[in-house]
């Protein structure tokens, strides 16, 4: 294998979203399959290989995930279907809080209860997809426990806004999660990066009471921005977690300069933590023009990032999370991976 491995299940491409809503008026959903395809243009023009993922063992998956979730994105789609006048995917119109809620029986009640917002419609292909995503995270993580340094995993659909027992912004299974769970089977402790523009709170929901993954996010100012209700700076942690959660929310337009700023902040609690790996939820939405808007970083800002992330000299598994159709796409990962593989580890 190269330098830095990289893995794409061509099967998530099954996965073809329709259903999106912004104020009130519905459109195209912005998580499509070319994203995909941008992303596979990038590892060629960064001089990477892409390996097959195979079917791996997703324990993980349910130390991460409940049962009755995994059930309703196995079977939810198909129960949809037989309701009177059930459109082509599942799309909540219930959003309940929960807490001194009873969970439900129907599939209306239970799409309400699993979908925290609009942006994630289940379709035909949704779990299918969604496991080989999972597949290729795990696919990664295998390697970095066999010896790579790095390996990188282009998930789709991403999974960083999905938590325990909720779906929510394009993400049904925790991608970044399940990696990090799976790699402490090998480390007494294992930290999590997320520098998508979004704040990675199902991540930040499915550990915050955990001292043994300590999750870090950099992220636009969830005040004005998705996901909104988390990803602020008083965020620290739960009972045994307390200390090991860190947001780092920028203002909305930051560029290079905060955001760099923000990593090195980042990388030095993770210094302190001391973990023996590292999973780098990589979303490339961060860039000033994505059509999300939330920050202005450039394409050689994510080479600096990788630079000073590979630095930390820890064995990673860099998992794909947002970064949406555009342009740049394919020569921000390029970015990023060249950046990642120009620093050459100690002997």
């Amino acid at each position: 294998m190269s330098d830095l491995p990289c893995f794409y299940a061509p099967e998530t491409a099954d996965h073809d979203p329709q259903f999106w809503m912004l104020r009130g008026v519905p459109s195209r959903n912005k998580e499509t399959a070319e994203r995909a395809e941008r992303l596979l243009a990038g590892i060629a023009d960064a001089g990477l290989t892409v390996h097959p993922v195979p079917p791996t063992d997703r324990a993980a998956m349910h130390e991460v995930h409940t049962a009755r979730y995994l059930e309703f994105l196995r079977d939810g789609w198909a129960e949809w279907q037989k309701a009177p006048g059930a459109g082509p995917e599942v799309v909540a119109n219930l959003h309940p809080q929960k807490v001194g809620q009873t969970y439900p029986e129907g599939i209306t009640g239970r799409a309400g209860w699993h979908m925290a917002d609009t942006g994630c419609p289940l379709g035909q292909h949704t779990y299918a997809a969604a496991l080989r995503g999972v597949d290729t995270a795990l696919a990664a993580t295998e390697a970095v426990r066999k010896g790579a340094r790095a390996a990188y995993a282009l998930c789709r659909p991403p999974g960083h806004h999905a938590d325990a027992d909720t779906a929510a912004g394009h993400c049904f299974l925790n991608n970044s999660a399940i990696a990090a769970q799976t790699l402490r089977g090998d480390h007494d402790r294992v930290a999590i990066l997320d520098i998508d523009v979004h704040h990675g709170n199902g991540t930040q929901a499915i550990f915050h009471d955990r001292a043994d993954v300590f999750t870090v996010s950099i992220h636009a100012d969830p005040s004005n921005f998705y996901p909104f209700y988390l990803g602020h700076a008083h965020e620290v942690g739960q009972g045994a977690g307390k200390g090991a959660n860190l947001n780092l929310p920028l203002p909305i337009g930051s560029g290079d300069e905060d955001w760099l700023a923000a990593l090195d902040r980042a990388l030095a609690r993770i210094r302190d933590h001391a973990p023996g790996a590292l999973v780098v939820a990589l979303g490339l939405d961060a860039h000033e023009n994505d059509p999300f808007k939330g920050l202005a970083v450039t394409t050689p800002g994510f080479a600096e990032a990788a630079r000073r992330i590979a630095a930390l000299n820890l064995p990673s598994v860099i998992v794909q999370e947002g970064g949406y159709v555009s342009e740049d796409l394919t020569r921000n990962l390029s970015s990023f991976l060249r950046g990642w593989i120009g620093v050459r580890q100690p002997v």
